[in-house]
């Protein structure tokens, strides 16, 4: 069992900043505040210009908040040059030193802090089996591939043991197999090494997959903080929906909400319960999602809750995604992973469909 986090490693109260002035002035945060607990992996997510790679700075002490204050560990660090945080970063370029060797890299920043020579022998050492390059120490940096570069430069922020390691989008000059292989390897030294990750990414795939907890921003403001299930199953707003894998948006008409469950009709006719969150009661009309695998195609029109014509049938590998037109003339998609007995492969285009859905696979959303 997980052991119980207490101590907040970063705090953030209230940070706005804002570039230029005047007609020209750019608010790149407004009102931000998030707690994160020692030892998490905490994903800062959301699209370009949301002003996550912003907030990352201000951690780092590369910029400075126009409003609001940055604790690291309790001690207000808001005035702090970056050498006096006990920060580290890891850049998106990673900004290695070709002329030196892989071992010479990782030992750079313990030089420039005056360690002894032992103690950073011993230390790089320690690094390259953290990252599981020790035949690779005496390799140039312009010999090794991009994966190898990318986790030097892990190495080398991790060395000095910082008490917080900032990660700007580490894994975007990665192909896709060589991505999901670091997405494995930095939760594991995350995990080792216990010092909290706070990471920023715009891959939804990424933060699902390697954080703790993440906190979803667009236009300079945190639209919601929680774990990857509550992210993806919960999700407080349309744009977190919508940001946050494929989803399926309708509207419905509230009969009755009681005792955290509501009971709506959907666009077919057809009436449904679903959970509500705590504190949330729904009334008239409202949006709701349903995620593409939570729905499935049924045979039998009694099973049905919605119903429509299949108009694209596309193959992943995996599973098949059905594009459908609704009876309302929306759009809505079917994820089925294959199998050798899917006999909806067999359906052409056109083709009258029932589409059925898995238990409280309607939400609803806040806005």
């Amino acid at each position: 069992m997980k052991q119980q986090r207490s101590e907040i490693a970063i705090r953030i109260e209230d940070i706005t900043k804002i570039y230029g002035e005047g007609r020209g002035k750019v608010i790149a945060l407004q009102d931000v505040s998030i707690d994160i607990p020692e030892n998490e992996f905490f994903t800062l997510l959301g699209p370009s210009g949301c002003g996550k790679t912003t907030l990352l700075r201000l951690i780092a002490g590369f910029e400075h908040p126009t409003k609001g204050k940055i604790h690291l560990y309790g001690k207000d660090i808001t005035a702090y040059p970056p050498y006096k945080r006990k920060v580290n970063t890891v850049f998106q370029n990673y900004a290695l030193f070709p002329h030196m060797t892989v071992a010479e890299n990782i030992a750079f920043g313990l030089e420039m802090l005056g360690k002894p020579k032992k103690e950073t022998d011993e230390t790089v050492n320690e690094m390259l089996t953290l990252v599981k390059m020790e035949d690779l120490k005496n390799r140039q940096i312009s010999q090794i591939s991009g994966g190898q570069q990318q986790r030097v430069a892990l190495a080398r922020a991790l060395a000095p043991k910082p008490r917080v390691l900032l990660l700007d989008e580490p894994l975007s000059a990665l192909d896709q197999k060589l991505r999901k292989e670091m997405q494995i390897e930095l939760k594991r030294l995350q995990s080792e090494t216990g010092i909290t990750f706070v990471f920023v990414t715009h891959d939804q795939e990424e933060a699902l997959t390697m954080s703790n907890r993440i906190a979803v921003l667009n236009s300079g403001k945190v639209l919601q903080i929680g774990t990857p299930r509550e992210i993806y199953k919960q999700p407080s707003e349309r744009f977190v929906a919508d940001f946050i894998g494929e989803t399926n948006f309708l509207k419905a008409e509230i009969l009755g909400c009681a005792n955290g469950v509501a009971s709506l009709t959907l666009p077919s006719g057809k009436t449904v319960e679903t959970n509500v969150q705590k504190g949330f009661s729904p009334e008239g009309t409202v949006n709701i999602v349903i995620r593409p695998e939570h729905a499935t195609v049924v045979e039998d029109p009694a099973e049905s809750l919605l119903q429509g014509r299949l108009i694209n049938a596309v193959y992943f590998g995996t599973d098949m995604r059905y594009h459908i037109e609704l009876e309302s003339g929306e759009t809505f998609t079917v994820r089925i992973q294959n199998n050798p007995d899917d006999k909806t492969s067999t359906q052409f285009l056109g083709t009258e469909v029932c589409i059925g859905l898995h238990k409280n696979a309607v939400q609803i959303l806040k806005d």
